[in-house]
């Protein structure tokens, strides 16, 4: 049979025929019981701002940035497990893995593989939307109180260990979704071949995966193997992140995500999948950052710029040149920034460049994928369009999460010859970035109050912007300082003195808060939320008289406020 027709998947069967249940399906087994499917971390700082020179594309991004924030966040980010798995009778197709002809739902690979399934059956996305759906609902309830299979004699330490490859000449792919997947042999004691299959074509294979794979799994020195798709196994080890699998998850070891999820997501539901996904991250990443970081100690890289703009290495990538690049460049290299391009260094160059960066800024693309060597303190600054942040922000927030640090990203505008026309993804791809000067400026000065060198803000609107950005960027220090410098448009501004107040509630100062909240007041006294803000950062402090006077002002002012409030609050009595 042609290898052609080997590697095609047929997709229009119903799921239950498709797809493989690791609790009820024969075939797979776990090298001992995960520890966890899924469990809470602390993340990144992750926001984005709207630099688009043109009123219609500015509303529109803040409107997805918005909505991205409200229905799409979790609280807090998750790790999801990845471990090691034996298969019998395992076929690698494409980018995907199938046990005795069913398809396993792992990683992005299960993201895949939904999408093309909604493609390829008859009725639409809606109708396979609900066939997907149901087939989830009924795994869910199907592995309920059920055992996920677990290999207890396992004696094989040379047995094959084989990777599904979404392709080879991604970097963002390559690095996240297989390079990460060694990581699960760490406990294994594993003393086989490794095998990266892929779909492409070998002559587009990527001389970046030899090198990475070199420089961080030195052990595996010629066990390494790539190979084109399709290829069989009777018996393979291969890895799981159960990422893909969380809708199969039963009932009960979903409880507690609810909590963490957007209000109205339902955990484990087709609907949730692309939401978790951008929110957790795989516990086999976090390992690849540990080994990438304990790979550069006691090696010196003092040679490496703190602070650097990245630029496309166009040999190694798609031609996408910035507008307006040149103009941002002359400002950065006045406040020490040097300018890299990640493919002109070694990976543990690549890697200890990030660990060490105070600040990397750049266009949106592949080179992001390095941020999961950053440092928690590091700023992450991307460039890109409304079309990035429809389509592309997320991909990157889980290597945001995994190094914990602050990602923020400007969206501009469309580098084409009307910028108001959204391009349409599946025929433009992804369309350049054009950075204005009015953006320019923007940036410039998001970037020098971070590093300490407060520019003079033109007026209130543009101070209360910059300083609500830098605050939101995890700054609240240099947002004070901010604010500080230009008393005179702070003084008598409503929105000002808020912001005041909300950077001294982050730094945990409620005295400075407080007085930041009674210049609000006094700046407008129409506002009902400023007195209870006070009520509740006076009692904190414990200031009663100044609760009594801001009971007293919402009793006068705002009675039916007053009333709900006293309500609803006994202790508010006491004090009174």
């Amino acid at each position: 049979m042609p290898e052609t027709v080997r590697n095609k998947i047929d997709l229009t069967a119903d799921p239950e025929e498709l797809f493989l249940n690791p609790w009820q399906d024969e075939g797979l087994k776990f090298l001992g019981a995960p520890k966890f499917f899924w469990r809470e971390i602390e993340g990144a700082i992750i926001d984005g701002f709207s630099v688009s020179s043109h009123s219609e594309i500015k509303a529109k991004t803040q409107a997805v940035i918005a909505g991205i924030n409200r229905y799409k966040r979790f609280r807090q980010p998750v790790e999801i497990s990845s471990v090691p798995a034996v298969l019998e009778q395992a076929s690698f197709r494409k980018s995907h893995v199938m046990v005795n002809e069913k398809l396993i739902l792992s990683g992005a690979s299960a993201t895949r593989l939904f999408n093309a399934f909604r493609a390829e059956n008859e009725g639409g996305e809606t109708a396979a939307d609900t066939a997907l759906g149901a087939y989830l609902a009924r795994c869910r309830d199907l592995n309920a109180g059920s055992k996920i299979a677990v290999e207890s004699t396992f004696i094989e330490p040379d047995l094959d260990f084989a990777v599904a490859c979404r392709n080879t000449f991604n970097y963002y792919h390559f690095i996240t979704e297989s390079l990460s997947q060694l990581c699960v042999l760490d406990s294994v004691g594993f003393q086989g071949k490794i095998y990266f299959h892929f779909p492409n074509a070998e002559a587009k294979q990527r001389g970046f995966a030899d090198s990475f794979v070199e420089a961080l799994f030195p052990e595996y020195a010629g066990r390494v193997f790539f190979e084109r798709a399709p290829k069989d196994y009777d018996l393979v080890l291969t890895p799981f992140d159960f990422t893909g699998a969380m809708g199969q998850l039963p009932e009960a070891d979903l409880e507690g995500l609810a909590r963490l999820a957007p209000a109205g997501s339902a955990p484990g539901s087709l609907d949730f999948q692309p939401v978790l996904a951008m929110n957790g991250v795989s516990s086999a990443l976090l390992a690849l950052r540990a080994r990438a970081l304990k790979a550069i100690e006691g090696k010196d890289f003092s040679h490496l710029p703190k602070r650097f703009f990245v630029g496309r290495g166009d040999a190694e990538s798609r031609a996408r040149p910035l507008a307006g690049e040149n103009l941002l460049l002359e400002h950065l290299l006045r406040f020490g920034f040097q300018y890299v391009v990640f493919e002109d260094h070694t990976p543990l160059e690549q890697i200890a460049l990030m660990a060490g960066a105070e600040m990397m800024i750049s266009q949106h693309g592949a080179g992001f994928t390095n941020m999961l060597f950053a440092a928690p303190e590091t700023y992450v600054i991307e460039l890109g369009t409304l079309q990035t942040a429809q389509f592309r922000w997320a991909d990157f927030w889980p290597l945001a999460n995994a190094s914990r640090c602050r990602y923020l990203s400007f969206f501009a505008d469309f580098s084409a010859d009307n910028p108001l026309l959204e391009p349409q993804f599946s025929t433009d791809g992804i369309v350049p970035t054009s950075v204005s000067e009015q953006g320019a400026a923007q940036i410039m000065a998001f970037i020098v109050t971070l590093l300490g060198r407060i520019p003079s803000m033109p007026d209130a609107a543009s101070l209360c912007r910059l300083g609500a950005r830098v605050l939101r960027a995890g700054a609240a220090t240099e947002a004070i300082t901010l604010l500080a410098r230009h008393e005179s448009f702070v003084h008598g501004d409503l929105d000002l003195c808020l912001l005041l107040a909300d950077c001294h509630k982050v730094l945990d100062e409620p005295k400075s808060e407080l007085l930041a909240l009674e210049a609000a007041i006094a700046a407008d006294p129409s506002r009902w939320q400023t007195l209870v803000r006070m009520i509740w950062c006076a009692n904190r402090i414990k200031k009663p008289d100044v609760i009594r006077w801001a009971l007293s002002q919402l009793a006068a002012d705002f009675p039916d406020r007053y009333a709900a409030f006293v309500k609803n609050h006994d202790w508010v009595r006491f004090v009174a």
